[in-house]
């Protein structure tokens, strides 16, 4: 499991220790797949260490242009995480963040930039992790089904880990994996572009959620909460307005799919 990607760097032995970074969607509104992320790696026999004092990574204030207001949530995690493990992070999003961005927010601070640096150098996205570090490689134990994967736009081009999330899920036996037309277009989630602008983001995620169904695939599997809701939710509003009483397309995140497919009959 080996994909060619064009954001190449050099990747340690399996280590004993990690830190997880949560990510603030995944605590508040899917905590099953940051579960399922430590159930994953402690099955790889890897110590997963969560420190509860960890927030935000900062983005939404950093995308919003508000650089001072995202140096102080960054600085939380930037004196936080102070062993020197592995941080891996169940979102490309997040991940991009931390890894392309904090160098550059305190840039201008050379003890607090290096310490920028030092933690950019240490977090992986989760499937980059698994693919690169843990070579996961588990018996798929469900029945045949087809799915879509939706790489978030951070996660894509900051990351490169639509890459890793194509191989994790090629690596399933009985999924068959379908993709949509213009997959790498966004969601319409942006964070708070979608709050800033919610007849835009409504148009686009009309678009995707359109293009996965027209896949034929029975659920969307995504590595990044923020657009498995957006996607999950414009459906579920869809079925609503339709009257229907069953979701037309469920959603699952990649952490929670892998583990429910590598430990028990699943559909």
């Amino acid at each position: 499991m080996e994909p060619t990607t064009q954001f190449p760097r050099q990747y340690p032995p399996k280590p004993r220790d990690v830190y997880l970074f949560a990510t603030c969607l995944i605590d508040q509104f899917t905590p099953e797949a940051g579960l399922d992320t430590v159930r994953l790696l402690e099955r790889e026999g890897i110590k997963v260490h969560y420190l509860e004092q960890q927030t935000c990574c900062g983005q939404p204030a950093h995308s919003s242009g508000f650089p001072d207001e995202a140096r102080a949530v960054a600085l939380q995690q930037l004196n936080l995480f102070v062993e020197p493990w592995p941080v891996v992070i169940p979102s490309g999003s997040c991940g991009g963040m931390i890894r392309k961005h904090y160098p550059h927010l305190f840039a201008n601070d050379p003890v607090l930039h290096a310490k920028a640096v030092d933690l950019s150098e240490r977090v992986y996205e989760l499937s980059e992790f698994l693919v690169h570090v843990v070579n996961f490689s588990q018996p798929d134990l469900g029945t045949p089904c087809t799915v879509a994967l939706h790489t978030s736009c951070h996660a894509r081009r900051e990351m490169g880990s639509h890459e890793t999330s194509a191989a994790l899920l090629d690596s399933l036996a009985h999924v068959n994996v379908v993709e949509q037309a213009r997959i790498e277009e966004c969601c319409g989630f942006g964070g708070t572009f979608a709050m800033r602008y919610p007849d835009i983001s409504e148009a686009i995620a009309t678009d995707k959620v359109a293009a996965i169904k027209d896949t034929g695939a029975e659920r969307v599997v995504s590595a990044d909460c923020g657009c498995l809701l957006n996607i999950t939710g414009r459906a579920a509003k869809q079925d609503e307005v339709a009257g229907r009483t069953n979701p037309t397309l469920p959603g699952e995140h990649l952490a929670s799919f892998l583990w429910r497919r590598t430990t028990q009959a699943a559909s």
